[in-house]
């Protein structure tokens, strides 16, 4: 007999297209309407069907939020205007001089603000340590004791792979809250509450989204979590104005339903890509390539284990100089030289100059963002074309 007949839950590309989207039973219309009213007719005191203010509540939104849930394994979800917003929502969760243990790996933006913003606005102690070094990690935990523990893996841009188990463990040892930024994921490549993690966020302008054309952020809040954590982030969410337009969230939810099959792909093409450039790196003068899937990546076996795919991010360093560099970021064809990443379209971008210029430059020395590193976001195109517009880029930049 087939065991998948048998399972309790349909599968996730099945929810991602059905889970909180009904058919209007007004007209029957497969795509349930945007709601963009602002304000709702109450049919009296304390009696309303279930909305009175589009920032306390819309059914567009709550529609889109329901289905992350459900995708991530969570208790519930928030979707902000940006990702940086979700991060900021969720800080304010926190009580005045919290600690905060954060991956020294992190997205630039998000570096920002824990280690310039919080610690001024709310005069949280940050610390930041190599989540991927389990040594580190727990030396850091005993020492600092944390209020939250801030991740990403896989990390930005160096692809450091960080245990989800391990780091469960210690924070729920340690009474934390535990944070897995997966932007570079989503729940189609990894879902960090199957192992224990109390949070997940998401700059849905990436992946979840795909198509460059929003800004969004998620917060998912697992069952498991510390208890009302959920309700806090919805009263913060509410008391600080920050939810997504119901545009944004419409065109979200249209982007959820072929979120499977284009993670799915566009890895596959991400990881030959990876494949072809380090079989080929001595003649196309690359000295380094770094990609989860590949068996030369040191937490290979890690990665394999907790991802259900490797994602779509590939970063190289290449030789030579800085001009070389811009060269190669202006030649090509497919990949448009932009920030973001997980978009349908191929993206090409220099990390030290752009999304981690924030980042100080003997930090970013330490984790191995030099000048020399290019990030590659691998979107849908034909993956032979994509092969052959980097290798014209890299030999003609020689």
């Amino acid at each position: 007999m087939n065991n998948k007949l048998l399972r309790n839950q349909a599968g996730f590309a099945t929810r991602a297209i059905h889970v909180g989207q009904e058919p209007d039973p007004l007209t029957g219309a497969v795509i349930p309407p945007i709601y963009h009213a602002t304000t709702y007719v109450q049919d009296g005191i304390g009696a309303s069907k279930g909305f009175d203010y589009s920032r306390s509540g819309n059914p567009t939104r709550n529609s889109l939020e329901l289905c992350l849930a459900d995708l991530e394994g969570a208790k519930t979800a928030f979707v902000f205007p940006s990702g940086l917003a979700a991060a900021s929502t969720l800080l304010e969760t926190l009580p005045a001089g919290s600690s905060i243990l954060a991956h020294n790996d992190l997205y630039g933006g998000v570096y920002r603000l824990l280690a310039q913003v919080r610690p001024i606005s709310a005069g949280h102690k940050v610390h930041f340590v190599d989540f991927s070094d389990e040594e580190a990690l727990k030396r850091a935990v005993t020492e600092h004791k944390p209020d939250l523990m801030w991740f990403e893996t896989p990390s930005n841009p160096t692809l450091r792979i960080v245990d989800l188990a391990l780091v469960a463990k210690l924070g729920k040892e340690a009474g934390s809250i535990t944070v897995c930024d997966s932007t570079f994921s989503s729940p189609a490549g990894q879902r960090p509450m199957e192992y224990g993690i109390d949070v997940v966020v998401h700059s849905a302008t990436k992946m979840l989204n795909g198509h460059s054309d929003l800004l969004g952020g998620v917060v998912a809040v697992s069952s498991h979590a510390p208890e009302k954590l959920s309700e806090r982030v919805k009263y913060m969410q509410n008391a600080l104005g920050s939810v997504m337009s119901p545009t944004d969230c419409a065109l979200l939810q249209r982007s959820l339903k072929t979120l499977e099959i284009r993670s799915k792909r566009q890895s596959e093409t991400a990881l030959m890509l990876a494949q072809s450039l380090q079989s080929k790196a001595k003649e196309l003068g690359i000295s380094k390539v770094i990609y989860p899937g590949l068996e030369s990546h040191p937490q290979h076996q890690l990665a394999a284990s907790q991802m259900i795919n490797f994602g779509c991010v590939v970063s190289i360093d290449v030789d030579g100089d800085l001009a070389r560099v811009e060269r190669i970021l202006k030649a090509t064809r497919y990949f448009h030289f932009a920030v973001s990443l997980g978009s349908v379209e191929s993206l090409i971008q220099h990390p030290f100059s752009l999304t981690h210029a924030v980042v100080p430059e003997d930090q970013k020395k330490d984790l191995g963002i030099g000048q020399q590193m290019i990030r590659i976001s691998v979107g849908l195109e034909d993956p032979i074309d994509l092969e052959a517009d980097l290798i014209q880029a890299l030999i003609g930049s020689l």
